[in-house]
């Protein structure tokens, strides 16, 4: 989601929204007032990558919570990336817990019934060598029998001390360097499963705050690329009004300077200066004289104390300024004095 913020107005002609704006601004005994919008900071709600949009659960003009589901996107190929995800990590995860658990009791006791049956044979090997020399000595039998014997020995002997080593092995469990490797195994399984996941509740879009729907996009059934905006939001909680004032009264205010709004139902509503923009509205292309220079105006941004008094976004209200500001009686602020005369 994108949040758009508030441009700051630009050096260039005159516009005729300006020559409006300069027409309703006008000092008053209480301050210099000045005609605007109640407008709203806007959020741009869009998924960080291509999908297709499925649902959209909202029309403009609705009133959300945050939290609450504005859309469904999809992606073709997500549901089997995910089930291809989580098969690799139960995968990683029985090999960690095999390796873990070390080898079984029964094949430890394969392993020493292999050995005691090995070490029969070398018995068996041995005594039928022992016969064969004896024979062998009195010529009764041939060298080529007595080498066999041999050899036969050789081999039942190689044969215990290979099942010796295994049963060792067995006793012995996994080694440390491959139950590390599993363990890592298992991290980078989960750590893709999670970026997976991750993308797919990035394309349930939700209300990033609470407030109305100003714009929507898209429709269903559209295939929209990364950061594309569905829906625009506009937060109810951070309402403003942007005026244009002369640089003889910007001059004397400051960031933060209070400021009051005035509505049509005759309410007059606490705000205070939020921003005052740097760049001026109406620049003349030649040296500007005193007369050039009461023409600059300059964007001004007034938030409200309160803002859940503040009227519709859209709606006009007058914006007062180099008032001073008492107290409140009756729901209404009392005005005082000019406390910063526009100069």
């Amino acid at each position: 989601m994108r949040v758009r913020r508030l441009s700051r107005p630009g050096a260039g002609p005159c516009s005729i929204l300006l020559a409006l704006a300069v027409a309703a601004c006008s000092r008053a005994a209480g301050g210099y007032e000045a005609r605007g919008t109640v407008e709203l900071p806007e959020v741009d709600v869009s998924a960080m990558q291509s999908a297709r949009v499925v649902a959209i659960r909202v029309d403009e003009g609705d009133v959300v919570r945050a939290g609450d589901t504005l859309a469904l996107l999809t992606q073709t190929d997500l549901d089997a990336s995910l089930a291809g995800q989580r098969a690799r990590l139960a995968t990683a995860l029985a090999n960690l817990r095999d390796l873990e658990a070390g080898s079984r009791p029964e094949g430890i006791a394969q392993a020493e019934a292999e050995l005691s049956a090995a070490q029969a044979e070398v018995a068996r090997a041995g005594r039928e060598l022992q016969r064969l020399r004896d024979l062998a000595a009195r010529d009764v039998v041939s060298r080529q029998s007595l080498d066999n014997a041999v050899a036969a020995d050789r081999v039942a002997r190689g044969r215990m001390q290979s099942a010796e080593e295994g049963l060792r092995l067995l006793r012995a469990g996994s080694r440390p360097e491959r139950i590390r490797a599993a363990r890592a195994e298992v991290a980078s399984a989960r750590a893709a499963l999670a970026q997976l996941e991750a993308h797919a509740a990035d394309l349930v879009l939700i209300a990033p705050v609470a407030g109305t729907i100003l714009g929507r996009h898209s429709e269903p059934g559209e295939a929209l690329a990364a950061t594309v905006p569905v829906l625009t939001v506009g937060e109810t909680a951070r309402p403003y009004v942007r005026v244009y004032l002369p640089q003889s009264v910007v001059t004397g205010l400051a960031v933060g300077a209070p400021a009051e709004v005035l509505t049509d139902d005759a309410r007059t509503l606490e705000g205070r200066v939020a921003a005052i923009y740097l760049r001026a509205e109406f620049t003349p292309k030649v040296a500007l004289t005193e007369k050039e220079r009461a023409d600059l105006m300059f964007g001004v941004k007034v938030e409200f104390a309160r803002p859940a008094e503040a009227p519709h976004a859209g709606m006009w209200v007058g914006v007062r300024v180099g008032a001073r500001t008492e107290g409140r009686k009756d729901g209404k602020t009392e005005r005082g004095s000019d406390s910063g005369a526009a100069r």
